[in-house]
């Protein structure tokens, strides 16, 4: 049965929005614009059956399948360690997974990622890129780095949209009641103390990578139950801080905390500080988000060594290397390599089809893998959106809505937005429990209903913003995220996906961190990395 408009913008973005856009439903020319996604027709060819294979293989020594973050990490690490023979591939156009970027006429923006969370150690990958590309100032007092001004989000950095106005920061304040505001303290208590906590080893019980956090079971028994369970057990009950919490899992897993895990949902709030509240000086973004940093891995790399428009459909390993076969993306000629080490840096659900042992015979963690799908749209607009309240913030979200609220591009730019045109970036997790049906819905609606909905949830909070809109592009993430279901992040699937298979397979993704963000891509992809050197012989001083 097809939906009304009322009905299809409720399913997405819930009632709130579809009354608000029930009273503002006046005619309006659509704008202009369009689904710029095409990947997923492409990727699907894994499942339509055998593909045609090379007669003959190309020769590499190192073959990177993949060139999301932890693709990119891996080959800029055999690129410090002096490797040559090298190549990346890649099935899409653009490289970066999703943190690629985009860029028009006014400004650069992105199309997943925006911004990293300013790092607390001097130790690790990650510090060694931002050294590289000079956005690290020095170190501090307490002996923390400190990084460049420009690269740091500038105030004010965000606001919430609630009932007709905007508030600062992302916890409702106004209108909460004594109860209210003396949970959210014991919350954030809570929090503290989880951060400040180390075991016996002095490992932080929480930290980043997820990698380094402690094992302790005193710990990651919190791995067994949601976080809305947590939240319960414990007492917190507040509508508005069980709103904030809920956010946080949006934000960072694309789920809500009935469906994360509490260990993953507790590492959000205590992982990136030190105990006495936040100690981090805050995110680094630039206006393309973190494509700016897929930019500074491939400066690493040759203009030949990475190549795009590659389905890799069979990987064989074997004692002495592995035999690729891909597929040229455009043309449809098969293509293959033999290289003596293969790093796979892309999803385990990928892998499933692709890897042929596992093909044969698919192993059973595997299922414990799940990914939530997501939406992306940038909206031009001739000038900044006008609003009443806080004003324009770089991160700006709307408390009734299932949506994230946008993100503006053009916010770190030097100079002020008063008149100019500007970009918006528009964020949608599809939090079913039901990724499945998620992802469907997601796939099943055409640019005429995006438009709808999105222009539909930007209305509720800026009733003139069709009239400065000049064009919208919309990006469908089948399967954005991996997400932190209860007992994934310490059970054994995320472990066993972490192994070689053989001595020439290894594998490289944000999923085997659990969480889809960048710190976790950039350390699986060094890790992989210097697995490659280790069998190639080379001596190895490790960078994590």
């Amino acid at each position: 049965m097809e939906l009304t408009r009322r009905e299809l913008i409720a399913a997405f973005l819930g009632s709130a929005v579809a009354a608000s856009a029930c009273r503002r439903s006046r005619s309006r020319a659509p704008v202009p614009g369009e689904i710029i996604d095409r990947a997923v027709d492409t990727g699907h060819r894994l499942r339509g059956g055998p593909l045609p294979r090379a007669e003959v293989a190309e020769q590499v020594e190192v073959l990177i399948i993949g060139a999301g973050i932890a693709g990119l990490s891996a080959a800029w690490r055999l690129a410090g360690a002096g490797l040559k023979d090298v190549r990346v591939v890649e099935l899409d156009d653009a490289v970066g997974g999703t943190s690629r970027s985009g860029k028009n006429s006014v400004s650069a923006f992105p199309w997943g990622a925006h911004y990293l969370p300013a790092p607390l150690t001097q130790q690790g990958p990650v510090m060694r890129m931002l050294r590289e590309m000079g956005a690290v100032k020095g170190t501090d007092v307490e002996g923390y780095p400190t990084f460049e001004e420009e690269l740091l989000i500038r105030e004010p950095d965000e606001r919430l949209f609630y009932q007709g106005d905007w508030y600062e920061g992302l916890y409702l304040y106004a209108g909460a009641s004594p109860a209210d505001l003396a949970e959210l303290k014991r919350f954030e208590a809570r929090m503290n103390a989880f951060a400040a906590a180390r075991d016996g080893k002095g490992r932080k019980a929480f930290t980043v990578p997820t990698a380094l956090s402690s094992d302790d079971a005193e710990w990651t028994a919190l791995d067994k139950v949601s976080m809305a369970q947590w939240m319960e057990a414990e007492g917190f009950r507040s509508p508005r801080l069980k709103w904030f919490v809920d956010y946080a899992c949006r934000d960072d897993y694309g789920a809500t905390s009935e469906g994360v895990s509490a260990w993953a949902a507790i590492w959000y709030f205590a992982a990136r500080q030190d105990g006495k509240g936040e100690r981090s000086e805050g995110f680094l973004s630039w206006p393309e988000g973190n494509g700016r940093l897929v930019r500074q891995l491939m400066s690493s790399l040759g203009p030949k060594q990475v190549e795009r428009h590659v389905l890799v459909h069979t990987v064989e390993p074997g004692a002495d290397g592995c035999r690729v076969e891909a597929l040229d993306a455009k043309e449809g000629k098969p293509r293959a390599f033999q290289a003596r080490q293969v790093v796979f840096a892309g999803p385990h659900f990928v892998a499933a089809h692709v890897v042929a042992p596992w093909r044969q015979q698919r192993p059973e963690w595997l299922g414990a893998f799940t990914y939530g799908p997501w939406v992306v749209a940038n909206l031009t607009l001739s000038g900044p959106p006008r609003s009443r309240g806080f004003p324009l913030a770089w991160d700006n979200v709307f408390y009734e809505s299932r949506s994230l609220g946008y993100v503006l591009a053009t916010h770190q730019a030097l100079r002020q937005y008063e008149g100019g045109p500007t970009v918006l970036t528009w964020y949608l997790p599809m939090v079913g429990l039901d990724v499945k049906a998620e992802r469907e819905k997601v796939l099943s609606a055409g640019y005429a209903e995006w438009e709808g909905m999105v222009m539909a949830d930007l209305m509720m909070a800026h009733p003139g913003i069709a009239e400065q809109a000049l064009r919208l592009e919309v990006m469908r993430w089948g399967h954005a995220m991996i997400r932190p279901t209860p007992g994934f992040m310490w059970g054994p699937a995320r472990f066993a996906a972490q192994e070689s298979l053989g001595r020439t397979l290894h594998f490289a993704h944000t999923d085997l961190g659990g969480m889809a963000l960048f710190e976790e891509a950039n350390w699986f992809g060094v890790k992989a990395a210097e697995r490659v050197l280790k069998e190639l012989g080379q001596s190895v001083t490790s960078w994590l």
